[in-house]
């Protein structure tokens, strides 16, 4: 009979340190902390069975089923604009993910993170 290969899983390796967040993620705080707790998690279910399509795919004229609270303009900790209603739209998990990863990349690089220059002034970012 034959063997199933071993998998490769570096973190449980011989002198592997644990794993830590990288430095983007560092000084952010837990998601509680930062306002999403069950109060946030109630509020979100509310709100979602009150408006359970993304609002991107619907102005596409797709109909995709919303599972994220999205806050338009990004609160930074701001709790009256995390909890302004007005700030919130309902979308999938691949729009919010786009409209992330656009924020992010609008975003000044910060201190210890990469940016083109740092792995080539060849790459267009």
């Amino acid at each position: 009979m034959a063997k199933t290969p071993k998998t490769h899983n570096p973190q449980f390796g011989k002198g592997n340190k644990k794993h830590t967040p990288d430095d983007s993620f560092k000084g952010r705080g837990t998601a509680n902390s930062r306002g999403y707790n069950y109060k946030w998690q109630k509020a979100r279910k509310a709100y979602l069975i009150a408006n359970p399509l993304c609002v991107s795919c619907e102005a596409k004229n797709i109909l995709t089923e919303a599972t994220v609270v999205d806050h338009i303009v990004p609160h930074k900790g701001n709790m009256r604009l995390f909890w302004d209603q007005s700030n919130w739209q309902p979308l999938c998990k691949s729009c919010h993910d786009k409209k992330t990863f656009s924020q992010d990349i609008d975003r000044p690089a910060k201190k210890n993170n990469y940016n083109h220059k740092d792995i080539g002034d060849d790459i267009i970012v």
